[in-house]
């Protein structure tokens, strides 16, 4: 297994001959693997004052520069620092502290936030502007650090959806790893593949498949740094012609809701696959209703870095997260650490080559979650008899409601199957006696009362699921990663 993950992602295409092959496609250009190589050495350069095992944050939008710019840190042997340069400056400082990293790269348009959070903390930062490059002419090859398997590549960022995210620090080998096993060798990414991402970036899920996943076999990727909504992803799809499509139950509902976008040609697309959240059944239905394209989903996690179990093309079981990627093992365990009978809810448990060194700074927190060679995740999971997993929500959303365990994501799927629901989500809140109640959050796309809601969901459910209250509003808060703040919506409940 290559050292460094440079040598793997880029410079290997450069000795197969690949140089001329296209990586990237944007609104006004293409670049070759001979001009990211190039790029990519000018951000070395950039970075000369950098030492090997020091950090360097990206605060950048999406194009040719943040693709060179990572790859161009972690060749020098330093850990890259992904940050979404929109979070909360509370979060930004936080990351800053803790990196301690000699210098930034920062688009001119965040510049603004990302000084402000610095003001507000104890980092010595540098900021390095970086302003959109123009293609290279002239073939240069970087030189990559001798890095070694284990060695950290890139720090990634719990995708909780509470609190300061945890910092997960990844090594190289893990990033080599899931690309084989996933990308390689469970959803067959071929030279002829052209991928487009609806997650930006800085997002490990979008990394991985909009970055890492193409440049391993020498396909192109489609860049853009506008906002991603429904009308602009159908538009590169006309434009690009993509064949993989990366996108997250949020951008699946949002599509399938404009009629203008489900008509919208799709047939270039040979899967699009899922991640970030649950993908209820009921929305997969939709979308093969509206397209026809198969939806594949999937789970991954920081820890892990990317997807190691997923549905297949020709065996995709709506509904559920398919089967574990060759190379990782999965087990529904209770919290005692015991197996749980087939069919049964239990936390996940996940082994294989791509786990991380454990949490930055967090000794304690890494001993209860990295456990000799298994990661123990904050998922709630089943496996049947065939090995399908099927996600029940995180363990840390769950409560008991009069004794009874509740998921989330099974009454927010049902609310999803009224006509009249375009999003919901459902929290926990206490009562004036202290006991905790189901209350749900949903956005309309028709008229609908708050007790037709309910008298939905009871006919379903069983009685104790139903949510207490339902609060319309247009949108929901979200997290770094675009995922539903939960702690934001217990604060407007209570609020």
């Amino acid at each position: 297994m290559p050292g460094n993950m440079v040598d793997f992602f880029l410079l290997e295409r450069l000795a197969e001959g690949n140089g001329d092959r296209t990586a990237i496609l944007t609104e006004e250009e293409s670049w070759t693997y001979g001009q990211l190589a190039a790029l990519t050495c000018d951000y070395i350069d950039r970075l000369a004052a950098v030492a090997p095992g020091e950090r360097v944050v990206m605060a950048m939008a999406d194009g040719p520069d943040y693709a060179a710019a990572l790859l161009g840190i972690i060749a020098k042997g330093a850990v890259a620092v992904m940050v979404n340069p929109e979070m909360t400056p509370a979060h930004l400082s936080a990351i800053f502290d803790s990196a301690s990293a000699p210098c930034a790269l920062v688009d001119e348009r965040f510049r603004p936030l990302i000084e402000g959070a610095l003001a507000h903390g104890r980092s010595a930062t540098a900021i390095v502007g970086v302003t959109r490059s123009e293609p290279f002419r002239a073939l240069q090859i970087p030189e990559t650090y001798p890095s070694k398997p284990d060695d950290p590549a890139l720090w990634l960022f719990s995708g909780g959806t509470t609190g300061l995210p945890k910092i997960v620090v990844q090594r190289h080998a893990s990033f080599v790893n899931t690309t084989r096993r996933y990308a390689q060798d469970t959803m067959r990414f071929s030279p002829d593949d052209v991928t487009l991402a609806v997650p930006r970036l800085f997002f490990g899920y979008a990394t991985g498949s909009a970055l890492l996943f193409p440049f391993s076999v020498g396909a192109a990727t489609v860049l853009f740094d506008e906002p991603p909504t429904p009308a602009a992803v159908v538009e590169r799809i006309r434009r690009h012609r993509p064949t993989i499509l990366v996108t997250t139950p949020s951008a699946i509902n949002a599509m399938v809701a404009l009629d203008s976008v489900s008509k919208a040609d799709l047939a270039s697309l040979r899967f699009a696959t899922s991640a970030g959240e649950a993908l209820p059944e009921s929305l997969y239905q939709r979308w093969m209703t509206r397209f026809g394209v198969e939806l594949l989903d999937g789970l991954g996690t920081a820890e892990m870095w990317h997807i190691f179990i997923t549905n297949r093309l020709g065996e995709a079981t709506p509904g559920t997260v398919g089967k574990a990627v060759e190379g990782f093992t999965v087990a529904a365990r209770d919290e005692e650490g015991n197996g749980v009978p087939t069919g049964e809810t239990g936390l996940l448990w996940v082994k294989g080559e791509s786990a991380a060194l454990g949490y930055w700074e967090q000794p304690e927190l890494t001993a209860r979650v990295f456990r000799d060679d298994w990661v123990v995740s904050g998922d709630l999971i089943s496996i049947d008899e065939r090995g399908v997993v099927t996600h029940r929500g995180r363990a840390d959303d769950a409560f008991k409601v009069k004794g009874k365990w509740l998921r989330p994501v099974e009454v927010e799927s049902c609310l999803l199957e009224h006509p009249a629901v375009a999003e919901a989500a459902v929290i926990v809140v206490e009562d004036q006696n202290g006991l905790v109640k189901p209350v749900a959050f949903v956005v309309k796309k028709d008229e609908v009362t708050e007790d037709d809601l309910r008298q939905h969901v009871l006919a379903q459910l069983e009685a104790y699921k139903h949510p207490r209250r339902i609060f319309f509003v247009d949108s929901f808060p979200l997290t770094h990663l675009g995922k539903v703040d939960r702690a934001a919506l217990k604060q407007l409940a209570n609020g």
